[in-house]
């Protein structure tokens, strides 16, 4: 088998960093070897300090992203419980049917595709009626558009409600900060801005999370995703060093996973994020030298992610099939911007003007082509 190389430069994977593909081929322990026990504790250690907590719960789970935030909802929601999620675009959506496959009756909040959640929204929902979770995107991947975090906290947490982030394609791209901001549970991936594979969904669980996930009135319907039964093998706060078989954790995908946070601290947080804005940079300003706009308002575009108008004329199919015969992926529209835009992701070890310039390059290239 010989896969092309590719510059990954969709929505997510993105190409990792050399180190972490080597890490991958270390060799091989079983997952209780006192050798990968230390590497799971320094896992979750380093995975802290990036999502910006002291949260003992925080860990990259044996899932993809998807499965770590149905994590968080099967473990936090349970029949009959109120739900209030803001949705902003496709990941949004999917909350919201994650929190009803929960049994929770859910009430929306939505924007218009590219904009964002105005706080007195979520302040006037909890008032005509509480609810036990607020839930929103914070980096919403379908229209490129960042949801400020720090004020719907605040109101949640007014209001007695738990408030959970989806941080799949924000996490170690943009602060997070969650202890400071106020997140009582957040999800992420590993293939995005973390720059390992796919595979693991890291997530945390603040004091207020785990004490609604231990006091509830029915059981935890997964066995799979019981936060329970998953730190008798990570290891609970204070437990017992002795751990116990749940499954067979992805050894290899947590070593890939466990060099790619050393090297992210390494770099340094704010370095790592202003990397990520010199490279949004760098592509907005070669896109408009090209004649190209973004979709999202410029207040709140996301650095990784970026949604690239299709200018009229352009056959959307074709440049991507351009762009792919040249070694670069990136990916079409979502939902109703299909065919009217490109997601083009410069995340992790991609968030360089180096490979910005490849980008711009072969987009430049192939829009000629097609103009001819």
């Amino acid at each position: 088998m010989q896969p092309p190389e590719r510059l990954l430069t969709g929505p997510g994977p993105s190409n990792p960093h050399p180190e972490v593909t080597k890490a991958l081929a270390a060799p091989l322990v079983g997952h209780l070897d006192p050798f990968f026990l230390g590497v799971m504790d320094e896992t979750m250690a380093n995975l802290r300090t990036v999502f910006g907590t002291s949260n003992h719960h925080t860990i990259p789970m044996s899932a993809t992203g998807s499965g770590g935030l149905e994590t968080i909802m099967l473990n936090l929601l349970e029949p009959g419980d109120e739900a209030v999620v803001g949705i902003i675009g496709y990941f949004g959506q999917r909350l919201a049917a994650m929190a009803k496959k929960a049994g929770a009756n859910v009430r929306i909040i939505e924007e218009e595709l590219g904009q964002i959640i105005d706080p007195a929204r979520l302040e006037a929902a909890l008032n005509e009626k509480p609810a036990k979770l607020v839930a929103v995107v914070h980096a919403e991947t379908s229209t490129g558009a960042c949801q400020p975090l720090g004020d719907l906290a605040r109101i949640a947490r007014e209001h007695g409600a738990l408030f959970v982030v989806d941080c799949v394609t924000s996490l170690a791209g943009m602060p997070v900060e969650v202890d400071a901001t106020g997140i009582d549970a957040a999800g992420s991936c590993s293939q995005k801005c973390i720059g390992a594979p796919p595979g693991l969904g890291p997530v945390t669980f603040g004091p207020r999370a785990i004490e609604a996930a231990k006091n509830r009135t029915h059981p935890t319907p997964t066995w799979y995703f019981d936060l329970d039964l998953l730190f008798q093998y990570w290891g609970d706060a204070g437990g017992t060093k002795d751990r116990v078989f749940h499954h067979t954790a992805p050894v290899s995908s947590i070593y890939g996973f466990h060099k790619a946070l050393q090297l992210i601290l390494e770099e340094g947080l704010e370095a790592r994020y202003q990397r990520h804005r010199d490279a949004h940079a760098h592509l907005v300003a070669g896109l408009e030298k090209m004649g190209l706009s973004l979709f999202t308002p410029a207040s709140h575009r996301l650095p990784m992610l970026n949604v690239v108008n299709i200018p009229e004329g352009v056959d959307d199919a074709c440049v991507r099939k351009g762009m792919l015969e040249r070694g670069i992926e990136i990916a079409p529209g979502f939902g109703h911007l299909k065919g009217k835009a490109w997601r083009v992701g410069l995340m992790g070890y991609n968030a360089r003007v180096e490979r910005v310039d490849v980008l711009l390059a072969g987009l430049e290239d192939v829009l000629r082509e097609q103009r001819l």
